[in-house]
């Protein structure tokens, strides 16, 4: 409702089982070549890896439980080289960076990748988890005792990053292992959604919805309680 670009991007893509939620920062549309630049290295990445991919679906161990996390961290440490690398060579994105979150769903596991505050949810049933954590200072903050989570909602410092994919060539990646259900809904989002939904506010909305309009009624919400940012999210069902 408030802005006049887009600096938010994503891929979902059921041939690999891959799914990505990108919101890029850096102002005079260098948000957008971040996030876009980004999913796209993670796609490369990971398409270039099917065969670690294949050999976890063949034989699950924690062998190849190690190298599906190798892959989807060395793919957003590539998508930090090549953000990083265009801002070098052009003056003008000098700076830009993205957040990120990454999905692969790979046998009966899904294998996620962060870094900053676009966030994973899983919906199981009528219950609700936050599966990655976000890199703020807010955060940082709660985990030290600072500050409670209602006094978090309203800090003035909400947006304050502390980790991004591009203004730096090396990010610390956070990787998650989740054992994945039939019936399983998975919701990766930017901050434009989350900033304005509680969790407790999603297994309703996404239990009585397709995967499609669980994502319009989460857009809509969002833009209904203010829409002061990009909104994007992503809807993954894991079948039977």
């Amino acid at each position: 409702m408030k802005r006049d670009h887009n600096e938010d991007a994503y891929l979902a893509t059921d041939e690999l089982m891959l799914y990505v939620v990108a919101d890029g920062m850096g102002g005079h549309a260098a948000g957008e070549v971040a996030s876009w630049e980004a999913v796209e290295a993670v796609h490369g990445m990971v398409r270039r890896g099917r065969e670690i991919l294949q050999a976890y679906a063949d034989q699950p161990s924690e062998e190849t439980v190690a190298g599906l996390r190798r892959l989807v961290e060395s793919a957003i440490q590539a998508a930090t080289y090549m953000v990083f690398g265009i801002a070098e060579q052009d003056p003008t994105h000098k700076g830009m960076g993205t957040t990120i979150t990454v999905m692969a769903v790979v046998h009966n596991i899904a294998v996620l990748g962060s870094v900053g505050d676009s966030r994973a949810y899983l919906v199981r049933g009528n219950r609700t988890w936050q599966v990655t954590e976000d890199h703020t200072l807010v955060q940082l903050q709660m985990k030290a005792g600072l500050i409670t989570a209602e006094q978090a909602k309203n800090s003035p410092r909400g947006n304050v990053i502390t980790r991004a994919v591009g203004p730096r060539e090396y990010v610390q990646v956070d990787t998650y292992v989740v054992p994945v259900q039939p019936g399983d809904r998975y919701l990766l989002c930017s901050d434009g959604l989350h900033g304005y939904l509680e969790t407790h506010e999603i297994a309703p909305v996404v239990s009585a919805s397709t995967l499609a309009e669980s994502c319009q009624r989460f857009i809509d919400i969002a833009n209904q309680r203010g829409g002061k940012d990009n909104i994007t999210c992503v809807m993954v069902e894991i079948a039977a």
